[in-house]
């Protein structure tokens, strides 16, 4: 699928900053559309179809986390790249609570936005072209890879995107450890930072959901090594 077929949309209030990002993405052949408030945003999302969303954070009317969680209540498979000023991992974790699968931060080199979007919009080609009960399991667990639905001993379990991501990847790599930086590089798409516990957030997050309530625990830790998601033996 060509690049003029792919709509994007991007809901940011700088508008030099929006203007730099539409022109640029226009001149790679992407179709685009900007909106300079959040609840603006939100509305055009509502009403037609994106490929990818690129928002910011610090909107007017509407945050960026308000906008994302709207977004993804309606579309669940949408890839959404935050693009924002605050880079603390706090701040990036509440992104990706809401539902953002990636997450920039400004000042930042449009050649990495363009990486960034060329990756998820690839992801998505991949997945609608391999549709068709494409079901991971593990155990009593079962992920529905079509309708993006988790269950485990026949109890459905609500992940957010950057989840069901994660789960994903383990359950793909079952038995195999897993580092925090292969994670880091494969689920985030990006370098790891010694600094940030995200990975061991969203690994905790994935242990209530997934394990807390069972006898059966298929998530472990290997000290210094990183993570391998297993039948507990």
């Amino acid at each position: 699928m060509t690049n003029d077929s792919k709509k994007i949309l991007i809901v940011e209030d700088d508008s030099r900053i929006a203007q730099n990002i539409s022109k640029g993405l226009r001149e790679k052949g992407f179709e685009t559309e900007i909106a300079y408030d959040g609840l603006i945003g939100s509305k055009i999302a509502a009403a037609n179809h994106f490929d990818l969303v690129i928002l910011d954070i610090n909107l007017p009317s509407m945050n960026g986390y308000e906008v994302c969680k709207l977004i993804r209540q309606r579309d669940p498979n949408v890839p959404i790249l935050m693009l924002t000023a605050l880079g603390e991992p706090d701040d990036k974790i509440e992104g990706f609570n809401v539902g953002a699968d990636d997450y920039i931060v400004k000042p930042f080199d449009f050649r990495e936005l363009l990486a960034r979007v060329n990756v998820f919009l690839k992801r998505s080609q991949f997945d609608a072209d391999n549709t068709g009960g494409n079901i991971l399991r593990v155990a009593d667990l079962e992920i529905n890879m079509d309708t993006k639905i988790v269950v485990r001993a026949h109890h459905a379990i609500d992940l957010t995107p950057k989840e069901f991501a994660l789960l994903e990847y383990l359950v793909r790599n079952k038995g195999r450890v897993v580092s925090k930086i292969e994670i880091a590089e494969k689920v985030w798409d990006m370098n790891f930072d010694s600094g940030t516990n995200v990975v061991e957030v969203y690994i905790n997050f994935l242990r209530k959901k997934i394990d807390r309530d069972f006898d059966t625990k298929l998530i472990h830790t290997k000290s210094g090594m990183g993570y391998v998601l297993k039948e507990d033996s």
